[in-house]
């Protein structure tokens, strides 16, 4: 069996120029009115570089932007659930002419990574937008703080991209495009692989969710976000660490491929959950787990939401499916791993650990549950706060 196709259809559309081109859209946009992109719209176009956003060719029309926000396609009626656009300001954005080319640069350090072609300036309703996206127009949302924050015109058009940023030097092998994936599951004889999607470090919980992908597919991607998270999440080399050493320890070889993407959070929940799946789909997965609160922050999701959110959509919208996992935890009368599909016990015989709480004992120095986390993953997240302590 064959890899499910990357979207749309017709392979991989990576927008990344190479060798010669490359070298000669650099001189030229090293010419251009530049226009500085946020570290959403970055990370953004990297995807769009290295196929991850297949097949958008740039950022979105107004058309695109409505017909995401209304009816999660786009105006060719290509499914999409988020919108993938670039904004600026009022003043600035009427110093860029339609038909006109710009160069867009790194919000850091102003590195040229990426040329725009710009068919199209408009403003949107940003409350339409969050209403629409994150469900909410809770300002306390971060989702909905950085669209609110963001400038008041969109521009829309086809872009050229030029760079990968320092997610190559940063992460090294690490940081996958969809074609290296897609690479490295043929040479493994895989058609059937499903992503686990994490920002945190995986404890027996993930751990679980992952084997019980692996039961009915022929490995899995633990995919990590790259991007930029909320105050107070693990960074992401820290997380490759302890997912290094937890496959290392408790999985069979060749079941797993740690991999990363840059994308940063935007936390939109159960569209966010369908945007992960779309991506994963280019990057070669035939399935998605998906488990509690998938993409979601505070409870401004229901716990399931991501679930029920795939039920909705139209046949073929997307290849990529859900595996539907309850939330997964260790009962003590069960006498190991169980989820709420599984184990008859009451809350009272359960370890469930919130996130905030686990940083708090890490942050103490005190005693974690060994049913909560493998002591691998303990050394390194200890070592992790000791330091961060210490600064």
């Amino acid at each position: 069996m064959a890899l499910v196709e990357p979207h749309g259809g017709h392979g991989l559309m990576e927008l990344l120029l190479e060798g010669d081109a490359l070298a000669a859209e650099l001189a030229r946009a090293a010419t251009l009115p530049k226009l500085r992109v946020s570290s959403r719209e970055k990370g953004d176009l990297i995807m769009m570089g290295i196929g991850g956003f297949t097949p958008l060719e740039g950022f979105m029309s107004h058309a695109d932007w409505a017909g995401v926000c209304d009816g999660m396609k786009m105006a060719s009626g290509l499914f999409w659930p988020i919108p993938i656009t670039l904004s600026t300001d009022v003043v600035r954005a009427e110093t860029i002419p339609v038909g006109s080319d710009i160069a867009l640069t790194d919000p850091d350090d102003g590195s040229i990574l990426a040329t725009l072609r710009v068919t199209e300036k408009y403003v949107i309703d940003k409350a339409h937008e969050c209403a629409s996206v994150f469900k909410t127009t809770d300002p306390r949302h971060p989702g909905v703080k950085l669209v609110l924050e963001q400038g008041e015109v969109n521009l829309a058009g086809p872009v050229k991209v030029l760079s990968q940023g320092e997610f190559p030097e940063k992460y090294g092998e690490l940081f996958m495009s969809p074609r290296q994936t897609r690479a490295k599951f043929e040479a493994l004889g895989w058609s059937k692989v499903a992503a686990f999607q994490t920002r945190n470090p995986m404890h027996r919980s993930h751990e679980y969710l992952a084997k019980i992908a692996i039961e009915t597919c022929d490995g899995v991607l633990i995919h990590s976000l790259l991007g930029h998270l909320k105050p107070g999440d693990i960074p992401a080399e820290v997380r490759a660490k302890t997912i290094a050493v937890l496959t290392e320890n408790y999985f069979v070889k060749k079941t797993v491929i740690q991999a990363g993407y840059p994308l940063d959070m935007r936390y939109a929940g159960p569209r966010e959950a369908l945007l992960h799946a779309l991506f994963r789909q280019n990057y070669g997965c035939s399935h998605q787990i998906v488990g509690r609160d998938h993409a979601g922050v505070g409870s401004y999701y229901g716990p399931f939401d991501a679930h029920h959110i795939f039920d909705t959509l139209p046949p073929n919208a997307l290849q990529t499916q859900p595996l539907k996992i309850d939330v997964a935890f260790w009962c003590y009368k069960c006498g190991g791993m169980a989820s709420g599909r599984t184990c008859p016990h009451t809350a009272a015989d359960q370890l469930q650990v919130a996130g905030t709480q686990l940083r708090q004992w890490l942050s103490e120095g005190a005693p974690v549950p060994p049913e909560f986390s493998r002591p691998e993953v303990l050394v390194i997240l200890r070592d992790y706060y000791a330091r961060r302590s210490s600064q």
